[in-house]
């Protein structure tokens, strides 16, 4: 059997329970109190003026008067939980419906509350004793037992409702345990899958919207942004050996052959010179690398700084026109003054710069490149590049940021094949999305952009 005092669902409802109790307790302790101290004083008052009034009857008109007072009240007008006794210095009973001076009420004067006994039991009675002239005594009270039997039934209430809350709140704790369990074993579930291997499982949504559909969406983000990693680690290790592999190979067999034939001066330096561009490749295969990894630790985000977009654009216009101009393309700019995000200036430009690239690299000579920039709302704009090259298709739009892939065109395009994942992983770091279409011919990049990432919403379930 579980232990139950190890469980949350059940601490927070026995919590709760005693809470619930212990202002309950206070609140009618407070109205008990309030409605108890009210009614003293009334009995008080009402105890006061008998006293007062055979007191003064006593001094008008002697003993007999007082004594005519108090038959008067004991008798048929008389209330029945009034209580009067008249006693000479002797404490001889005079007058009143009390046969003996009680012992409880001692022979000091003032206030008491003494236990009488009537029809059989005993009585808690209210009493004032009274020292009058001449040596009398007068006891006067009001039998309170109706009072005190009120809170003997207030404080049994009391007892059994804090009971019956303790039940529920077990109870409650225990079906907020089965319920909170069930959600929380699904995401446990999920973890074991993971753990085992398999990285395609994801924590299951009920579609209510409450905190454990939030957790779960929260989860399932972080399981996706983990498999990425984890499959760009792995693709980028197999491709990394594959694509390493053949410049490896090519600069060995070089200086191999340098060393068994000996040429010429001038053939030398030119192997050492195809030696070195091996060897600038290989090492900006892992600079990309770097890149990547930096970008996708979140440690750019510190960076993070207003930037003017129209001035990178109008820098990229510099840097690209003349590579435009080399293959006769016609490198066109649309970039409205004002349009600025929250980022890495140094990313955002590398980004649209890997796109421009790619749009000047792949398009055919007499072609056409743009670069479009324009707000979609109030908190979001686009960047859009597009060109009349040959595209890619619907199969390779899907795996195009992944990295090292460079689909059917990779065989005879110049680059290492990271260039989209960069722009991905940027846009990622930035809160933003990267989408490819067709241009019919040719391939548009559209690059959205929030102009405040840290104001962007957790993201949804992946689809």
């Amino acid at each position: 059997m579980p232990d139950l005092t190890r469980s949350t669902a059940v601490r927070l409802a026995f919590f709760y329970a005693i809470l619930f109790i212990v202002s309950a307790l206070l609140l009618t302790g407070f109205l008990w109190w309030r409605t108890a101290l009210y009614l003293d004083r009334e009995i008080d008052a009402v105890i006061i003026a008998d006293a007062q009034g055979i007191a003064d009857r006593l001094r008008d008109f002697g003993l007999p008067g007082a004594i005519e007072t108090i038959n008067e009240r004991v008798g048929h007008a008389g209330d029945e939980h009034a209580i009067y006794l008249l006693v000479d210095p002797t404490l001889s009973r005079i007058a009143g419906n009390l046969q003996a001076w009680p012992l409880a009420a001692g022979s000091t004067p003032g206030w008491h509350d003494i236990n009488l006994e009537r029809d059989g039991k005993l009585h808690v009675t209210r009493a004032l004793f009274a020292l009058l002239p001449g040596g009398f005594r007068i006891l006067v009270g009001r039998d309170v037992q109706d009072r005190v039997e009120v809170r003997a039934l207030i404080f049994d209430a009391l007892v059994w409702t804090s009971v019956g809350a303790l039940a529920l709140a077990i109870i409650g704790g225990l079906l907020t345990r089965r319920a909170v369990l069930r959600r929380v074993e699904t995401i446990n579930r999920t973890a074991s899958a993971i753990v085992q291997g398999d990285l395609s499982r994801r924590v299951p949504t009920q579609g209510s919207s409450d905190e454990f559909d939030q957790l779960a969406l929260t989860i399932n983000v972080m399981l996706e942004q983990i498999q990425r990693l984890i499959e760009g680690v792995r693709n980028a290790s197999n491709v990394v050996a594959h694509d390493l592999r053949t410049p490896l190979a090519e600069l060995r067999t070089r200086l191999e052959t340098l060393l068994r034939t000996r040429p010429p001066p001038e053939a030398t330096f030119e192997e050492i010179q195809n030696s070195v561009a091996d060897i600038d490749r290989i090492v900006s295969v892992f600079n990309a690398l770097l890149r990547l990894a930096e970008i996708d630790s979140g440690v750019r985000r510190a960076g993070f700084r207003d930037v003017d977009l129209t001035q990178i654009t109008n820098e990229l216009m510099e840097l690209y026109e003349p590579l435009a101009e080399d293959k006769e393309i016609a490198f066109t700019i649309d970039a409205p003054e004002g349009l600025s995000v929250h980022g890495d200036p140094n990313l955002l430009a590398q980004a649209i710069g890997n796109l421009v690239d790619n749009a000047i690299k792949y398009t055919p000579r007499h072609g056409q490149v743009s670069l479009r920039m324009a707000p979609v709302a109030e908190e979001r704009l686009r960047v859009v590049v597009a060109d009349n090259g040959p595209g890619i298709t619907n199969a390779d739009k899907l795996r195009a940021t992944d990295r090292f892939y460079r689909g059917d065109r990779g065989s005879d395009a110049e680059g290492i094949g990271l260039g989209l994942s960069v722009v991905d992983a940027v846009a990622r770091l930035h809160a933003g999305t990267l989408i490819l279409t067709d241009n019919c011919p040719g391939l548009v990049a559209t690059l959205l952009l929030p102009r405040n990432p840290n104001a962007q919403a957790v993201p949804s379930a992946p689809s």
